[in-house]
């Protein structure tokens, strides 16, 4: 499969056929540049005879004589570096002695004339084969070997270290039993104290609240052998009338073993009675006979903006005179209030604060940076029954038209649009869904059916249920107000209602 060709005993093709033509041989020159560049007839070599001849190098001037003393050796047989005149080998250099060893001079290193030659690297004996405490390991790096340290040098140390444990222990000794010791009493002693009065800026919380919390009241209320501390707020101190929540005296009302008692910020007390409560708004108002209250100022919430700062004052958990401070954290939250154990069913646009409120602040006040009442405590939302810096208090602007109704009449009236309705969305728009109607009441003769949802009142954007009540809520009866809908999906509709008492 792999034989040889015939006729090639080589393997190879012969030489022409291995080069397709011969290299030319190289052309004559012509007379003219044998005549330019050519060598002359006469001439056999490649330099012309009797060229001149090259000087001949100078020899080396001998050293000077003062070089000769200094630095030639003193005897032809002597080589090498020498010692120094009147110098000695010695244990260690010096400048008498300038050689570690006896025989350094003899050191090839050190003799200049010393033949070269090559050799090993350097090999270190194994660490066993080594004397002394200081031993060179395989890669030239020295250290202690403690085992050969002498019995001697070991014994020193233990010693040294035990003398100063001794030493060390005796002077602590001597320093406790020698020192001292204090009498226990001292009947001369006198604590330093600070004779400046505190500063506080005009407007501090200390001065709201000592302005405050005169008119802040704490209400308590027994049944038989239970009850219940809440808060109020004197809002007519010649008349002893007192603003608090409905669902802090709702329980004693047309009770006759009940007992309600107002107890004031300088500890005194007294019966108070029920003028008049409202369950709609969670607002009631009690009478004391004590004239001469301290009462308090009464502001507005329209000038207010979320980030005010804000104090709280009530009894918290029973603990009178109590004293919180936060911001207003939000503003017209619709909250709807019901408490077990009260006939309160409320929904109000709560002023929302960040003060601690707690169970017992319930009727105390909320007041703004100027000292004045803008908010009635009423409510918290809390996981445990604790602050958890949600607080909702009764807008004071509304609390005030409650109360004046409740002290003239005994009871406050309310706009009602006649519907029941639950909070719905489609994804993309909020609004309250009305599953109820009154017959012949605002809505229905405004036409409005179940299943409609309001979106809008009166230009208030209707989310919630709680956004219609509070929206309608805030006219009077005899009020027409403008509902917008949405019915099937469809196109919102616009219709006119008018309003009736509830």
């Amino acid at each position: 499969m792999f034989a040889r060709p015939a006729g090639r005993p080589d393997g190879f093709d012969p030489p022409a056929a291995r080069h397709r033509a011969a290299a030319p041989a190289p052309a004559e020159p012509s007379p003219a540049l044998r005549s330019a560049f050519g060598r002359p007839a006469e001439v056999g070599g490649t330099f012309a005879d009797g060229r001149p001849p090259l000087p001949p190098r100078p020899a080396a001037p001998p050293p000077p004589e003062a070089v000769l003393r200094a630095f030639a050796p003193p005897g032809t047989d002597r080589r090498g570096l020498q010692e120094p005149p009147g110098g000695r080998p010695g244990s260690r250099r010096t400048s008498s002695g300038p050689w570690w060893k006896a025989d350094a001079r003899n050191d090839p290193w050190r003799d200049p004339h010393a033949p070269a030659a090559l050799t090993g690297p350097a090999v270190f004996p194994d660490e066993d084969e080594q004397d002394g405490p200081v031993v060179v390991d395989g890669k030239g790096r020295k250290r202690l070997r403690l085992r050969d340290l002498s019995i001697r040098i070991s014994a020193l140390v233990l010693l040294g270290v035990l003398v100063i444990g001794a030493l060390g222990g005796a002077l602590g000794y001597w320093l406790t039993r020698t020192a001292a010791e204090s009498p226990l009493l001292d009947p001369d002693s006198q604590l330093s104290e600070v004779d400046e009065g505190v500063v506080r800026e005009p407007g501090s919380v200390a001065e709201i609240a000592e302005a405050i919390t005169p008119a802040v009241v704490s209400i308590e209320v027994r049944l038989g052998d239970a009850g219940a501390t809440g808060s109020g707020v004197v809002v007519d101190g010649a008349n002893g009338y007192i603003v608090t929540n409905n669902h802090v005296v709702s329980a004693a009302d047309g009770n006759d073993d009940a007992e309600i008692r107002a107890v004031f910020s300088d500890g005194s007390g007294s019966e108070a009675r029920i003028v008049g409560r409202d369950p709609a708004s969670d607002i009631a108002v009690i009478k004391v006979e004590k004239p001469g209250l301290v009462e308090a100022s009464l502001g507005s919430v329209d000038d207010l903006v979320v980030g005010d700062p804000v104090i709280a004052v009530g009894s918290p958990l029973g603990l009178a005179g109590t004293v919180t401070s936060g911001i207003v954290s939000a503003l017209d939250r619709p909250v709807r209030l019901s408490g077990e154990g009260s006939d309160t069913n409320a929904v109000i646009s709560a002023v929302q604060t960040d003060a601690p409120i707690n169970p017992g602040n319930s009727g105390g006040a909320l007041v703004d940076a100027t000292g004045s009442v803008i908010g009635i405590n009423t409510a918290i939302a809390s996981l445990g029954g604790g602050s958890v810096g949600l607080g909702f208090a009764i807008p004071i602007d509304h609390a005030r038209d409650i109360a004046e109704q409740l002290i003239s009449t005994g009871e406050a009236v309310h706009a009602t649009l006649g519907v029941n309705a639950r909070s719905v969305t489609d994804g993309t728009r909020d609004g309250a869904l009305v599953v109820n109607v009154e017959p012949d009441g605002p809505a229905a003769e405004a036409g409005l059916r179940e299943q409609d949802v309001i979106i809008a009142l009166d230009g208030m954007p209707v989310g919630s249920s709680e956004d219609l009540v509070v929206a309608y809520d805030a006219h009077r009866p005899g009020d027409r107000v403008t509902i917008e809908y949405v019915r099937g999906g469809d196109e919102s509709t616009t219709v006119e209602a008018v309003l009736t008492q509830a």
